[in-house]
C-alpha cells in the first residue's frame, strides 16, 4: 500500500467493494499543512475530508478569539459531519493540527452516497457517534481533571491517529487547543518529561513510555477508546 493510498484512511478502507470503487474516482488528495483552517464556524461546507495522515483538530472560538479544542480527527475518521446530518454547516473551526495529507470529497458525492443507506451511511453514522463521545468527554476531562490529565488523553489521542510516537507541536499550540495558559502546559510537559514518559525539544514531543503514559491518564482516554472499539468493525481499528 502507497504512503498515500486512500485506504490509508480507515473509514475508507472498511468499505465494501462496491462502495470504495464508486467513491474512488471522487477522491482528490490534498496536502494539509500546519495551521491550515479547513473551514470556520457557519461557514457552508463544500467537501468532506477523509485525512490519511496528519490531525484535523476541531475547535470552539469564542468572540474575544479564546480557543479550545473539542475533539481531533485522524485517519481514523472524517471531517465534515455536518454535511450527512443535514446541517450544512457547524459552530466549530477545523484547523491542521498536525501537518499532512487527506481525500477530498465534494459534498454532493457524500450525500449521495449517504443517501443509498449502505456500507458508507452505517460506518459514517457510527464513526459520528464516538466523535460525539468524544466531545463530551473533552468537556468533562477540563472540568474535572488536572492540567496533566488533560495533556497526557491528548497525547494518546494524538499519537493514536498517527504511524508514529512523535509530534511536531509548539507548547503555544498545545496551549490553544486546551484553552489553558502556555505556561501551564510548561509545567505540566516539565513534569512528564522530568519522569522520562516523554522527550520535548524544538516544538518535537516524543512518547517514550506509552505504557507509563496510559496509567498517569484520567479515565476519559479510555472512555473514548472503548467506545471507539465497541461501534467501529475490526477493519476500521486494525
Amino acid at each position: 500500500m502507497s504512503k498515500h493510498d486512500p485506504r490509508k484512511n480507515h473509514l475508507l478502507a472498511a468499505l465494501a467493494g462496491e462502495s470504495y470503487q464508486r467513491l474512488l474516482p471522487e477522491l482528490d488528495l490534498i496536502a494539509m499543512p500546519l495551521s491550515w483552517v479547513l473551514y470556520e464556524s457557519g461557514m457552508r461546507q463544500k467537501y468532506v475530508y477523509f485525512p490519511v495522515s496528519g490531525i484535523i483538530s476541531l475547535l470552539y472560538v469564542t468572540t474575544n478569539g479564546a480557543s479550545s479544542e473539542i475533539a481531533i480527527t485522524g485517519n481514523e475518521g472524517l471531517v465534515g459531519i455536518s454535511l450527512f446530518m443535514g446541517g450544512e454547516s457547524t459552530t466549530n473551526r477545523a484547523l491542521v493540527q498536525c501537518a499532512g495529507h487527506a481525500y477530498r470529497m465534494p459534498a454532493d458525492v457524500l450525500k449521495r452516497e449517504f443517501a443509498l443507506g449502505g456500507g458508507f451511511q452505517y460506518l459514517a453514522l457510527r464513526y459520528t457517534q464516538t466523535l460525539i463521545t468524544q466531545m463530551a468527554q473533552t468537556s468533562v476531562c477540563n472540568r474535572h481533571h488536572t492540567l496533566d490529565q488533560q495533556l497526557c488523553r491528548w497525547l494518546l489521542l494524538s499519537i493514536d491517529r498517527l504511524e508514529g510516537a512523535e509530534l511536531i507541536m509548539t507548547q503555544e499550540l498545545i496551549a490553544n487547543m486546551l484553552g489553558v495558559r502556555r505556561e501551564g502546559v510548561t509545567e505540566a510537559a516539565g513534569r512528564l518529561q522530568q519522569a522520562g514518559l516523554i522527550s520535548y525539544s524544538r516544538g518535537r514531543i516524543n512518547v517514550l513510555k506509552r505504557a507509563a503514559l496510559e496509567k498517569r491518564v484520567c479515565e476519559c482516554y479510555a472512555v473514548v477508546r472503548n467506545e471507539f472499539e465497541r461501534l467501529l468493525p475490526y477493519e476500521l481499528r486494525a
